[in-house]
Protein backbone atom coordinates (compact mmCIF):
# COMPACT_ATOMS: atom_id res chain seq x y z
CA UNK A 1 0.00 0.00 0.00
CA UNK A 2 1.27 3.60 -0.95
CA UNK A 3 1.16 6.03 1.58
CA UNK A 4 -0.23 9.14 0.55
CA UNK A 5 2.53 11.08 2.67
CA UNK A 6 5.44 9.48 0.54
CA UNK A 7 3.45 11.15 -2.48
CA UNK A 8 3.98 14.63 -1.21
CA UNK A 9 6.96 13.97 -0.93
CA UNK A 10 7.84 12.46 -4.36
CA UNK A 11 5.91 15.25 -5.84
CA UNK A 12 8.05 17.86 -3.99
CA UNK A 13 11.34 16.25 -4.78
CA UNK A 14 10.02 16.54 -8.40
CA UNK A 15 8.94 20.40 -7.99
CA UNK A 16 12.39 21.24 -6.32
CA UNK A 17 14.86 19.10 -7.91
CA UNK A 18 16.54 18.63 -4.75
CA UNK A 19 16.33 16.87 -1.70
CA UNK A 20 17.17 19.72 0.10
CA UNK A 21 14.72 21.90 -1.67
CA UNK A 22 12.18 19.57 -1.29
CA UNK A 23 13.26 19.09 2.84
CA UNK A 24 12.90 22.78 3.53
CA UNK A 25 9.29 23.00 1.75
CA UNK A 26 8.50 20.36 3.76
CA UNK A 27 9.79 21.02 7.51
CA UNK A 28 11.80 17.82 7.09
CA UNK A 29 15.16 16.99 7.16
CA UNK A 30 16.93 15.80 4.26
CA UNK A 31 17.41 11.84 5.36
CA UNK A 32 13.95 11.86 6.21
CA UNK A 33 13.22 13.12 2.95
CA UNK A 34 15.34 10.31 1.76
CA UNK A 35 14.06 7.44 3.74
CA UNK A 36 10.86 8.49 2.71
CA UNK A 37 11.87 7.72 -0.96
CA UNK A 38 13.47 4.86 -0.10
CA UNK A 39 10.09 3.40 1.27
CA UNK A 40 8.60 4.80 -1.47
CA UNK A 41 10.48 2.66 -3.97
CA UNK A 42 10.44 -0.19 -1.67
CA UNK A 43 6.47 -0.18 -2.05
CA UNK A 44 6.51 0.61 -5.39
CA UNK A 45 9.01 -2.24 -6.28
CA UNK A 46 10.70 0.64 -8.89
CA UNK A 47 13.69 2.96 -8.82
CA UNK A 48 11.86 6.31 -8.22
CA UNK A 49 14.70 9.10 -8.14
CA UNK A 50 18.08 9.12 -9.76
CA UNK A 51 20.62 11.49 -8.28
CA UNK A 52 23.37 13.29 -9.84
CA UNK A 53 25.40 16.08 -9.94
CA UNK A 54 22.75 18.82 -10.48
CA UNK A 55 20.00 17.54 -8.04
CA UNK A 56 17.52 14.39 -8.50
CA UNK A 57 15.66 13.75 -11.47
CA UNK A 58 12.53 11.39 -11.45
CA UNK A 59 13.13 8.25 -13.71
CA UNK A 60 10.85 7.05 -15.91
CA UNK A 61 8.97 4.60 -13.36
CA UNK A 62 9.13 8.02 -11.03
CA UNK A 63 7.09 10.12 -14.06
CA UNK A 64 4.62 7.64 -14.16
CA UNK A 65 3.56 7.66 -10.49
CA UNK A 66 4.23 11.49 -10.11
CA UNK A 67 1.57 11.49 -13.33
CA UNK A 68 -0.82 9.67 -10.93
CA UNK A 69 -0.01 11.26 -7.69
CA UNK A 70 -1.48 14.59 -8.84
CA UNK A 71 -4.56 13.21 -9.48
CA UNK A 72 -4.33 11.12 -6.18
CA UNK A 73 -3.24 14.21 -4.40
CA UNK A 74 -6.56 16.02 -6.12
CA UNK A 75 -8.98 13.83 -4.78
CA UNK A 76 -7.46 13.78 -1.35
CA UNK A 77 -7.78 17.41 -1.07
CA UNK A 78 -11.60 16.71 -3.00
CA UNK A 79 -12.31 14.07 0.04
CA UNK A 80 -11.11 16.76 2.80
CA UNK A 81 -13.38 19.56 1.32
CA UNK A 82 -16.45 17.35 1.75
CA UNK A 83 -15.64 15.83 4.88
CA UNK A 84 -15.18 19.71 5.93
CA UNK A 85 -18.64 20.75 4.29
CA UNK A 86 -19.95 17.21 6.27
CA UNK A 87 -18.81 18.89 9.46
CA UNK A 88 -20.17 22.25 8.18
CA UNK A 89 -16.85 23.69 7.81
CA UNK A 90 -18.17 27.28 9.22
CA UNK A 91 -15.18 27.63 11.16
CA UNK A 92 -11.04 28.06 10.26
CA UNK A 93 -8.05 29.52 9.53
CA UNK A 94 -7.53 30.18 6.08
CA UNK A 95 -3.64 31.02 4.74
CA UNK A 96 -3.09 33.63 1.73
CA UNK A 97 0.36 34.65 0.42
CA UNK A 98 -0.38 37.60 -2.51
CA UNK A 99 2.41 40.24 -3.55
CA UNK A 100 2.01 43.44 -1.83
CA UNK A 101 -0.32 45.36 -4.39
CA UNK A 102 -2.62 42.38 -4.32
CA UNK A 103 -2.73 42.55 -0.58
CA UNK A 104 -3.77 45.71 -1.14
CA UNK A 105 -5.97 45.53 -3.67
CA UNK A 106 -7.88 42.32 -3.36
CA UNK A 107 -6.89 40.44 -0.50
CA UNK A 108 -7.52 43.18 2.24
CA UNK A 109 -10.95 44.00 1.18
CA UNK A 110 -11.81 40.48 0.79
CA UNK A 111 -10.76 40.10 4.81
CA UNK A 112 -13.25 42.95 5.08
CA UNK A 113 -15.89 41.29 3.22
CA UNK A 114 -15.64 37.77 4.83
CA UNK A 115 -15.51 39.54 7.93
CA UNK A 116 -19.38 39.93 7.56
CA UNK A 117 -20.76 37.24 5.52
CA UNK A 118 -18.09 34.32 7.03
CA UNK A 119 -17.09 35.73 10.62
CA UNK A 120 -16.04 32.08 11.30
CA UNK A 121 -13.31 32.06 8.62
CA UNK A 122 -10.08 33.81 9.76
CA UNK A 123 -7.08 34.75 7.16
CA UNK A 124 -3.86 34.99 7.80
CA UNK A 125 -2.16 36.82 5.00
CA UNK A 126 2.12 36.53 3.66
CA UNK A 127 3.60 38.58 1.94
CA UNK A 128 5.08 36.62 -1.30
CA UNK A 129 5.87 37.88 -4.80
CA UNK A 130 3.67 35.81 -7.29
CA UNK A 131 6.80 33.41 -7.89
CA UNK A 132 6.88 32.09 -4.43
CA UNK A 133 3.80 31.96 -3.44
CA UNK A 134 2.93 29.26 -5.94
CA UNK A 135 5.37 26.59 -4.72
CA UNK A 136 4.12 27.26 -1.51
CA UNK A 137 0.78 26.57 -2.19
CA UNK A 138 2.42 23.17 -3.93
CA UNK A 139 4.28 22.57 -0.70
CA UNK A 140 1.13 23.34 1.82
CA UNK A 141 2.99 26.07 3.35
CA UNK A 142 -0.21 28.14 3.07
CA UNK A 143 -4.08 27.46 0.94
CA UNK A 144 -4.28 30.37 -1.27
CA UNK A 145 -1.77 32.14 -3.26
CA UNK A 146 -2.84 35.29 -5.18
CA UNK A 147 -0.38 35.36 -7.87
CA UNK A 148 0.57 36.88 -11.36
CA UNK A 149 1.23 34.90 -14.78
CA UNK A 150 5.48 34.66 -15.35
CA UNK A 151 7.43 33.04 -17.58
CA UNK A 152 8.14 29.51 -16.21
CA UNK A 153 4.89 29.44 -14.31
CA UNK A 154 2.78 26.36 -14.22
CA UNK A 155 0.52 26.04 -16.82
CA UNK A 156 -2.96 26.75 -16.62
CA UNK A 157 -4.00 23.29 -16.97
CA UNK A 158 -1.67 22.01 -14.49
CA UNK A 159 -3.03 19.17 -13.04
CA UNK A 160 -1.78 19.74 -9.22
CA UNK A 161 -3.16 23.68 -9.30
CA UNK A 162 -6.60 25.29 -9.82
CA UNK A 163 -6.38 28.96 -11.15
CA UNK A 164 -9.24 31.21 -10.45
CA UNK A 165 -8.65 34.71 -12.59
CA UNK A 166 -9.15 38.09 -10.66
CA UNK A 167 -8.03 40.80 -12.83
CA UNK A 168 -5.90 42.78 -15.63
CA UNK A 169 -4.32 45.48 -15.26
CA UNK A 170 -1.75 48.12 -18.18
CA UNK A 171 1.55 48.71 -16.86
CA UNK A 172 2.19 52.83 -17.33
CA UNK A 173 4.89 54.28 -18.37
CA UNK A 174 7.22 56.73 -15.74
CA UNK A 175 9.36 59.00 -16.83
CA UNK A 176 10.67 62.41 -14.96
CA UNK A 177 9.82 65.41 -16.09
CA UNK A 178 12.53 66.85 -17.87
CA UNK A 179 12.11 63.78 -20.22
CA UNK A 180 11.86 64.27 -23.40
CA UNK A 181 8.61 62.56 -24.04
CA UNK A 182 7.32 64.36 -20.85
CA UNK A 183 4.52 65.71 -22.85
CA UNK A 184 3.11 63.10 -25.64
CA UNK A 185 -0.19 62.02 -24.25
CA UNK A 186 1.19 58.19 -24.79
CA UNK A 187 4.68 56.83 -24.71
CA UNK A 188 6.13 54.34 -27.60
CA UNK A 189 8.41 52.31 -26.00
CA UNK A 190 10.38 52.31 -28.75
CA UNK A 191 11.42 55.41 -28.30
CA UNK A 192 12.92 54.62 -24.79
CA UNK A 193 15.30 52.19 -26.31
CA UNK A 194 18.13 53.94 -25.43
CA UNK A 195 16.94 55.31 -21.77
CA UNK A 196 18.49 53.84 -18.74
CA UNK A 197 15.65 51.96 -17.03
CA UNK A 198 14.80 50.73 -13.49
CA UNK A 199 12.54 48.44 -12.80
CA UNK A 200 11.77 45.00 -10.69
CA UNK A 201 14.85 42.53 -9.57
CA UNK A 202 15.08 39.26 -12.25
CA UNK A 203 12.66 36.71 -10.88
CA UNK A 204 9.87 38.97 -10.08
CA UNK A 205 7.20 38.44 -12.36
CA UNK A 206 6.68 42.01 -13.31
CA UNK A 207 10.25 42.15 -14.68
CA UNK A 208 9.14 39.38 -17.36
CA UNK A 209 6.43 42.02 -18.05
CA UNK A 210 9.17 45.07 -18.52
CA UNK A 211 11.63 43.06 -20.38
CA UNK A 212 9.16 41.14 -22.89
CA UNK A 213 7.29 44.38 -23.66
CA UNK A 214 10.50 46.03 -24.63
CA UNK A 215 11.49 42.85 -26.15
CA UNK A 216 8.51 43.14 -28.56
CA UNK A 217 9.17 47.02 -28.96
CA UNK A 218 12.75 45.59 -30.59
CA UNK A 219 15.18 45.89 -28.31
CA UNK A 220 16.89 44.75 -24.85
CA UNK A 221 16.08 47.26 -21.45
CA UNK A 222 19.18 48.40 -19.89
CA UNK A 223 18.32 48.57 -16.24
CA UNK A 224 20.66 50.93 -14.45
CA UNK A 225 18.71 50.42 -10.99
CA UNK A 226 16.59 47.36 -9.63
CA UNK A 227 14.36 47.57 -6.73
CA UNK A 228 11.22 45.54 -6.11
CA UNK A 229 9.50 48.15 -4.17
CA UNK A 230 7.58 50.35 -6.71
CA UNK A 231 7.75 53.24 -5.05
CA UNK A 232 11.63 53.01 -5.00
CA UNK A 233 11.46 52.99 -8.65
CA UNK A 234 9.07 56.09 -8.97
CA UNK A 235 11.24 58.03 -6.52
CA UNK A 236 14.11 57.06 -8.70
CA UNK A 237 12.56 58.12 -11.69
CA UNK A 238 11.68 61.45 -9.81
CA UNK A 239 15.52 61.67 -9.53
CA UNK A 240 15.92 61.67 -13.22
CA UNK A 241 17.66 58.38 -12.59
CA UNK A 242 15.83 56.48 -15.62
CA UNK A 243 12.44 55.09 -16.75
CA UNK A 244 10.30 52.70 -15.97
CA UNK A 245 7.32 50.89 -16.79
CA UNK A 246 4.60 49.54 -13.08
CA UNK A 247 1.64 48.78 -12.70
CA UNK A 248 -1.56 51.02 -13.07
CA UNK A 249 -2.98 49.72 -9.30
CA UNK A 250 0.73 50.35 -7.58
CA UNK A 251 0.69 54.57 -8.63
CA UNK A 252 -2.04 54.57 -6.42
CA UNK A 253 -1.82 56.96 -3.92
CA UNK A 254 2.00 57.57 -4.81
CA UNK A 255 3.65 60.57 -4.88
CA UNK A 256 4.33 61.18 -8.56
CA UNK A 257 6.31 64.85 -8.22
CA UNK A 258 8.81 64.79 -10.61
CA UNK A 259 7.69 62.13 -12.45
CA UNK A 260 4.60 61.92 -15.66
CA UNK A 261 2.63 58.76 -16.00
CA UNK A 262 1.58 58.09 -19.11
CA UNK A 263 -0.32 54.69 -21.13
CA UNK A 264 1.81 53.46 -23.48
CA UNK A 265 1.24 53.62 -27.12
CA UNK A 266 -0.37 51.00 -28.73
CA UNK A 267 -1.06 47.22 -27.14
CA UNK A 268 0.22 48.32 -22.90
CA UNK A 269 1.83 45.35 -21.08
CA UNK A 270 -0.35 43.71 -19.16
CA UNK A 271 -0.34 42.06 -15.54
CA UNK A 272 -2.76 39.36 -15.42
CA UNK A 273 -3.74 38.19 -11.95
CA UNK A 274 -4.95 35.11 -10.15
CA UNK A 275 -5.75 32.93 -7.29
CA UNK A 276 -4.74 29.21 -7.29
CA UNK A 277 -5.19 26.84 -4.84
CA UNK A 278 -4.38 22.72 -5.08
CA UNK A 279 -6.58 21.20 -7.51
CA UNK A 280 -9.24 19.72 -5.74
CA UNK A 281 -9.23 22.05 -2.71
CA UNK A 282 -11.36 24.74 -4.56
CA UNK A 283 -14.66 23.38 -2.98
CA UNK A 284 -13.13 23.12 0.37
CA UNK A 285 -15.88 24.94 2.50
CA UNK A 286 -13.74 27.00 4.39
CA UNK A 287 -11.56 28.08 1.12
CA UNK A 288 -14.77 28.53 -1.35
CA UNK A 289 -15.87 31.76 0.28
CA UNK A 290 -12.45 33.01 0.34
CA UNK A 291 -11.97 32.46 -3.35
CA UNK A 292 -15.40 33.84 -3.81
CA UNK A 293 -14.80 37.50 -1.55
CA UNK A 294 -11.08 37.70 -3.80
CA UNK A 295 -13.21 37.46 -7.14
CA UNK A 296 -15.77 40.03 -5.68
CA UNK A 297 -13.21 42.65 -4.59
CA UNK A 298 -11.39 42.38 -7.69
CA UNK A 299 -14.81 43.09 -9.57
CA UNK A 300 -15.24 45.72 -7.46
CA UNK A 301 -11.79 47.73 -8.66
CA UNK A 302 -11.96 49.80 -11.69
CA UNK A 303 -8.86 47.93 -13.51
CA UNK A 304 -9.13 48.98 -17.57
CA UNK A 305 -6.79 47.53 -19.29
Amino acid sequence: MIEARRLHILRAVADHRTVTAAAAALYLTPSAVSQQLAALEQETGHRLVERGAKGVRLTAAGEILLSHTNAVLAQLERAEAELAAYSSGAAGTVTVASFATGIALVVAPAVARLAESAPGIRIRVQDAEGDASLPMVLDRQVDVAVAVEYRGAPPADDPRLTYVPLYAEPFDAVVPVTHRLAGSAEVPLAELAKDPWIGPYPGNPCHDVVVLACENAGFQPRMEHSSDDFRAVVALASADAGVALVPRSALRGMELAGVVVRPVDGTAPTRRVFAAVRRGAEGHPLIRPVLDALGAAAQAQPLPV
